[in-house]
């Protein structure tokens, strides 16, 4: 019997709450005597400009009028890059509102606080604004600004692979830049504390990142600000650090000695949210004559918008470069990785941060490999597979993978889309008019991270229970997932445990969650916090079952000695106090899920829209916690990910910048007429570094089903490539050029 809950598919507990309309977003909390504030946006994406904001603090029901200027003397500064690598120049500040220069459109030039949101509104409106246009550049193609140049690798050793090789296979890609478009869309509340500290509810991706950034920004020490999250309607990466608008209407309600909230609309949303992606590259494959690979050689240019978020620079450096060799054995890699500076807004994190990059970088290369070597998908990569034996292996891109059985896992991935079955499923599709083809990509990501994680566990005599974490739920279950480990292990109500997340008021510390990191850092930590508590309880159990203390054997909510045995909730009520322990566990190393998705598609030659007719998904992730969770992670990811392939591309102007999606009519995203019934399955190879052996999911359908995709598309058409997003018109040109 499997200890944690492990395998068990409990259903989610907070669907109760949502679906009754119960759920507490930020914009359903409301405080007493709470000021509106509304942004005021450049409507040029590259400018100096001179704000004259006099008529705007004269409207009806104003309360505060905010340029750079009184930021400046209030002693805000500017927001804070999270991270650059080493030996590369420091990044242009970003303001929290900019001036005297701006640099994207919907830049944020003023910020108004009003009695009511119309009003707010309207003294936005007021704010009149000088603009002297200066040149913009809206694409890599016409970016003249470089941020940083990096490079990972061993170039000689490439060189050698090359001038070795009997073919080299070259691929030049785009990997399109996405709005997240999360359902919530960004919102905080602020407001003073008596004592003069300040707190700040908002949705997050996890509070003390949020709060440390702000309090950077503000000139705060940490113990001034207190960050609470309530639920999150999505986060993808978006919701992890901190954004201008959230030290604006902190700055306001110190000023103003009320609440201020501030609530975007969509509109806002695409005008001011980070984007995630953002990539054009030239991929080189060196192969000997039997196909096997040898080297590969990658030149990157990444889009960081206007200014270096807070994880901008990281996602195509060290995020996403070492996993450009994917599940192969290549003895040879190289990568120099430029990224420029636009006049859009700026690039950060989104599901998947570098690694879908990389996923689909690798597998579109490699399935042009086998089409140019006259191999077939599948061949070549059995042929380049890291064999089990070879484990664990040291990739090039400083990584290492501590397990996998990848034929296994893709062998199993074919058998369930009947891949053998494809030829007459494509015969009786072009009877009917229609180009059917079939692609698989494997993917692997690295995830969970080994910065570690902290956890209170307490047990009541009355058989309650308060589980205090770090990490931070945006959808993904944690309500459920984490009190199931610990009402499994030890026996008891799952509804009797509180669970306690987002709030710096009584959690310490916290990493928050991205990166696939909460069930690896988070869940190892719950199951010492478990195994703790029951060594705190075991004399006690003694005692009762009048036994020596090192003959009482503990399992799954029992303690027990010559059969005689006694609950543990029965143990907590006899101690007569709370039973608690902390901690912090920090994983030995990352974990390394992969996966194979195969998707069929069919396309009507007429129109050039296409349809997914049949998807699988196998992965391999570990092992599984709660199977029913997992799924909707899975699926969710691998919605996003045929989204990007197919639909998806935050675009703006390249001569002009300016932003040519601007709202979900002109940004489309994924209907479920897009989506078939989608075929999950997992193949369980435990992680040899985790003491649960469990490897993290949260981002690998994302990864895994962009090169899907497209791989299936470009054997549809019968052609070498075509990039994101693959839309009917894209298709339809593309099929004119091929046809004439």
């Amino acid at each position: 019997m499997r200890r944690f809950g492990i395998g068990q598919s409990v259903k989610r507990v907070e669907d109760a709450r949502f679906l009754r309309g119960g759920g507490q977003f930020t914009d359903d909390i409301a405080l007493t005597g709470q000021g509106h504030g509304w942004v005021a946006r450049s409507l040029y994406p590259h400018a100096d400009i001179v704000i004259d904001a006099a008529a705007a603090r004269t409207m009806p029901g104003v309360l505060l009028v905010l340029t750079h200027a009184e930021m400046a003397a209030e002693g805000v500064g500017p927001m804070r890059c999270g991270f650059m690598p080493e030996g590369q120049p420091q990044p242009l500040p970003r303001p929290v509102l900019a001036g005297p220069r701006v640099r994207y459109a919907g830049e944020a030039i003023a910020f108004v606080v009003a009695e009511t949101a119309d009003q707010a509104r309207d003294a936005a409106e007021a704010v009149m604004v000088d603009y002297a246009a200066l040149p913009a550049a809206g694409a890599i193609a016409t970016a003249t600004e470089t941020a940083l140049d990096w490079r990972m690798g061993d170039a000689g050793a490439v060189q050698a692979a090359f001038a070795a090789a009997a073919r080299v296979v070259t691929l030049e890609l785009i990997n399109n830049r996405l709005a997240p478009t999360a359902l919530e869309p960004r919102a905080c509340l602020a407001r003073p504390l008596p004592d003069g500290r300040l707190e700040m509810i908002a949705g997050s991706q996890g509070v003390h990142l949020v709060r440390d950034e702000l309090c950077a920004t503000l000139g705060l020490a940490p113990d001034r600000l207190d960050v609470v999250t309530p639920d999150v309607g999505g986060g993808f990466g978006l919701k992890l650090a901190p954004f201008p608008e959230q030290v604006m209407a902190l700055a306001a309600a110190r000023m103003l000695g009320r609440p201020v909230r501030w609530v975007a609309d969509r509109t806002e949303s695409f005008l001011s949210d980070t984007h995630g992606r953002g990539h054009v590259s030239t991929a080189r494959l060196a192969l000997d004559a039997e196909g096997r690979f040898l080297g590969l050689d990658v030149e990157t240019v990444a889009d960081l918008g206007a200014y270096v978020s807070l994880y901008g620079a990281f996602v195509p450096t060290l995020a996403g470069t070492g996993m450009l060799t994917g599940v192969y054995d290549i003895p040879a890699f190289h990568a120099r990785v430029r990224c420029v500076h636009t006049n859009t807004s700026p690039v950060d994190a989104y599901r998947g941060a570098g690694r879908p990059e990389a996923a689909y970088l690798i597998e579109r290369l490699v399935d042009v490999a086998a089409r140019d070597m006259g191999l077939s998908p599948t061949e070549i990569r059995l042929r380049n597979f890291i064999p089990p034996q070879a484990f664990p292996y040291a990739t090039p891109g400083r990584h290492t993978y501590d397990s996998g059985e990848f034929a296994r896992v893709m062998d199993a991935a074919l058998l369930r889309a009947d891949w053998a079955g494809f030829q007459a499923r494509r015969a009786e599709a072009k009877a009917r008019g229609r180009l059917r083809g079939i692609g698989l990509a494997y993917y692997i990501e690295v995830c969970g991270g080994t910065s570690g994680e902290n956890i209170t566990l307490t047990i009541r005599p009355d058989g309650g229970a308060e589980l205090l974490v770090g990490t931070q739920s945006t959808g993904q279950g944690h309500e459920t997932a984490f009190p199931q480990m610990v009402a499994a292990e030890l026996g008891l109500d799952p509804a009797a445990i509180r669970f306690v997340q987002g709030d710096t008021r009584r959690i310490a510390t916290g990493g928050g969650t991205g990166g696939s990191r909460s069930l690896a850092q988070q869940g190892g930590a719950i199951a010492q916090a478990i195994e703790a508590l029951v060594e705190q309880a075991r004399p006690v159990a003694a005692r009762l079952l009048q036994a020596e203390t090192a003959e009482t054997a503990f399992a799954a909510g029992v303690f027990s000695v010559a059969g005689r045995s006694v609950g543990f909730a029965e143990v907590a009520r006899e101690h007569g106090q709370d039973l608690a322990v902390s901690l912090r566990f920090k994983p030995k190393a990352s974990t390394f899920p992969n996966g194979c998705h195969v998707c069929e598609v069919e396309v009507d030659p007429a129109t050039g829209e296409p349809q997914i007719s049949r998807y699988t998904i196998v992965d391999d992730v570990g092992v599984v916690l709660n199977p029913l969770l997992l799924r909707g992670q899975i699926v969710g990811g691998a919605v996003q990910g045929i989204g990007q392939a197919l639909l998806e591309h935050a675009r703006f102007d390249p001569h002009s910048a300016q932003p040519l999606t601007s709202s979900l009519i002109d940004y489309a995203m994924p209907r479920a007429e897009h989506i078939p019934e989608i075929d999950f399955s997992t193949v369980e190879v435990a992680c040899r570094t985790h003491p649960l052996g469990i490897k993290g999911a949260g981002e690998a359908g994302t990864i895994g089903a962009a090169p899907a995709v497209i791989n299936a598309l470009a054997d549809a058409l019968d052609v070498r490539h075509l990039d994101m997003p693959a839309t009917p018109l894209a298709i339809w040109t593309l099929l004119r050029k091929t046809s004439s």
